[in-house]
């Protein structure tokens, strides 16, 4: 009976507090205001018992002072800003102002006090007054935050709170630990630090461990997640950090870079899940200004693919460089449409200069009168192509499509750049293309051959190749498929546990494409630094671990996502390469390399082309298989049928 009582008077209580929470700011200003008046007084009553050793709680004095109180408390903390605070953000900042606030309002009692003297007041009224104030004006803040939102949010919070760790004692952890005492969803249990002074300290009654092995304290204390509270971190250092807790199954969080915090302000919103990008263990080199203006300011660019993964990303940063013109050729309406939209909202927002004109063209460059009237209309002066068949398994069972999009491609936007004057026209191609053991890495060395022998004819256009690896978040790309999968409980799928790849920043990748097509003379080939190969087994583990959940394997039979090896796809390899020689050549740019490689002159590659191309019209897929292989003759994958060739 005693307990259904307590019961109904918390409910009734908790009932009370969130109508308070409810009401309206201006209602929320008339109740604080009628308790800090009320206060007013009751620190008048306290400062003349201290003052005289006497409780009296009404005589002239005590009249006169309250009156004075009260006359000179509101103006003072109006001016000050005091109500402008927001109570459930209260923190030292607003201690201060109240503090300072009742140093004016003693300066002010003392002056009135002293030239209009009362008898019975003393004159140290005029401090001990203020002081209280401010020690009563302090407590009512901190016990009302703590009541309305601190002990409110955890009566309505439902389950069992996750328990949070801090990496990172600084000035963001600190801050991001008050944030969370907000978060009826997460219990913090301590900080970590790398500072070893600091170990066995307190913040806020939280203690601080040393990083030395955070691995096992998160273990030991069961902590469902920690989170990274080092914004000034380079990428390398954030790399590190993250790895300590790559075999343990606790989802870890972080703040962005100090740059993208709004004023220098933490909360909890501004975290993160740790992306990819985070474990490359390297920072973007600083862009060449002067590169990355070279081919693009002021001048009419045409990106084929625009609305590809590279293509579309291209295209951002080469707005961005006050192009005059930039004509988005794609043959997806549907991506077309998008980044046609995104960049004429960038432009309507001030990110893209109103100046520069933005044209879509629906078109397949594969085909040559379709080609020849982008050309003709628009004459460009640099030209990106990154339009192609990029699948692996798609373009395997696909080969007459792929070879025609991806070689007939490039040789009709070639031909019609060095046929209208283009000055610079940059390939973008792949490591796929090196020892290719698939239809699309052979077709895209055919490619590379074609904007050589072009170049060695002495054009006047200036062609080029970049040639670099994967890059995360592209379509298809193993990153996202495996967000998914974890997301869908699993199983996280890869061809083989010993497979690697390179792996790059898509705005990183399109920003060298840039730099390296501003540096060529004509014919090279130019190869991207992509650091070193990630193993994709150990990708797949680090990511569901860092998702918070463990690999369900023959060592734990009881995890949560398992791993599965479906096997080798048509054409794919364990790893990849970017050079088919073995001497490449520094550049200017620390992470650009320039490639020396075998190439066929124009008279022999034309004649091969013109029998590749009447294969595909006539629809003989091992014939042009047989050319193809002629072509690459490093090239491993799929081989012709002797019997339907002849």
């Amino acid at each position: 009976m005693q307990i259904g009582i307590t019961d109904r008077l918390v409910d009734r209580v908790i009932d009370v507090l969130q109508r308070l929470l409810g009401l309206s700011r201006g209602a929320k200003i008339s109740l604080l205001l009628s308790l800090d008046a009320t206060l007013c007084v009751i620190s008048v009553w306290i400062a003349f018992s201290l003052r005289l050793g006497v409780w009296d709680l009404w005589s002239k004095p005590i009249a006169i002072v309250t009156l004075a109180s009260l006359a000179v408390w509101l103006p003072i903390f109006v001016f000050r800003g005091v109500y402008r605070s927001v109570l459930r953000f209260i923190g030292s900042r607003t201690m201060v102002g109240i503090a300072t606030s009742c140093i004016f309002m003693s300066l002010a009692l003392s002056l009135l006090l002293t030239v209009n003297h009362v008898t019975g007041v003393p004159r140290t009224i005029a401090v001990l007054q203020p002081m209280v104030f401010a020690a009563l004006l302090m407590i009512s803040r901190l016990f009302a935050k703590y009541v309305l939102f601190d002990l409110l949010n955890r009566q309505g919070f439902e389950g069992t709170p996750a328990r949070v760790m801090i990496y990172g004692a600084g000035s963001a952890g600190r801050q991001l630990g008050l944030a969370l005492r907000h978060e009826p969803g997460m219990f913090l249990c301590g900080y970590i630090d790398d500072d070893e002074r600091l170990a066995g300290h307190h913040l806020d009654n939280i203690r601080v461990f040393h990083s030395g092995d955070a691995a096992k304290l998160v273990e030991r204390r069961d902590i469902d997640m920690v989170l990274l509270a080092m914004p000034s971190l380079s990428r390398p250092e954030r790399e590190e950090k993250v790895r300590m807790f790559a075999d343990i199954s606790c989802r870890v969080l972080t703040l962005p870079a100090v740059g993208e915090l709004v004023d220098g302000r933490v909360s909890v919103s501004d975290l993160r899940e740790i992306e990819i990008a985070d474990l490359l263990g390297r920072d973007p080199v600083p862009p060449n200004d002067v590169l990355l203006h070279r081919t693009i300011t002021g001048r009419t660019v045409l990106i084929t693919g625009a609305g590809g993964s590279i293509g579309s990303e291209l295209c951002r940063q080469i707005a961005k460089l006050r192009a005059s013109a930039i004509i988005l050729v794609e043959m997806t309406e549907y991506a077309l449409y998008l980044i046609e939209s995104e960049l004429k909202q960038a432009q309507l927002s001030g990110e893209i200069e109103a100046g520069t004109e933005i044209h879509s063209e629906l078109a397949n460059i594969a085909d040559d009168s379709t080609t020849r009237r982008l050309f003709d209309r628009w004459r460009p002066d640099t030209v990106f192509h990154a339009a192609a068949y990029k699948h692996v398994p798609i373009v395997e069972e696909n080969v007459i499509a792929g070879i025609r999009n991806n070689v007939f491609g490039t040789l009709q936007c070639a031909q019609e750049a060095k046929r209208v004057g283009v000055q610079h026209f940059i390939l973008v191609s792949t490591d796929k293309a090196v020892r290719p053991t698939n239809i699309m890495g052979a077709s895209k060395r055919i490619c590379e051959l074609i904007l050589q022998a072009f170049a060695a004819e002495g054009s006047a256009t200036r062609f080029a190749m970049v040639r670099f690896g994967n890059v995360l978040g592209s379509s298809g790309s193993v990153v996202p498929r495996f967000q998914q999968q974890i997301r869908d409980g699993g199983p996280v799928t890869l061809t083989h546990r010993d497979i690697t790849r390179y792996f790059m920043t898509i705005p990183e990748a399109a920003q060298l494409v840039i730099q390296a097509g501003a540096m060529a003379e004509g014919g090279e080939v130019f190869v991207l630094d992509m650091g070193d190969p990630v193993r994709i087994y150990d990708m797949a583990r680090t990511m569901i671990h860092l998702s918070g959940l463990s690999v369900r394997d023959e060592s734990n039979p009881q995890g949560d996502i398992e791993i599965q090896e479906i096997g080798l796809r048509k054409g794919e390899k364990l790893f990849e390469e970017l050079l088919i020689g073995n001497s490449p050549e520094k550049t200017n740019h620390a992470r650009i390399m320039r490639a020396t490689e075998q190439r066929l002159s124009w008279e022999d590659l034309s004649l091969k082309l013109d029998q590749m191309e009447t294969a595909i019209a006539t629809g003989k897929r091992d014939q042009a298989l047989m050319i193809l292989c002629e072509l690459v003759p490093e090239y491993t994958g799929q081989r012709p049928t002797p019997a339907l060739i002849a």
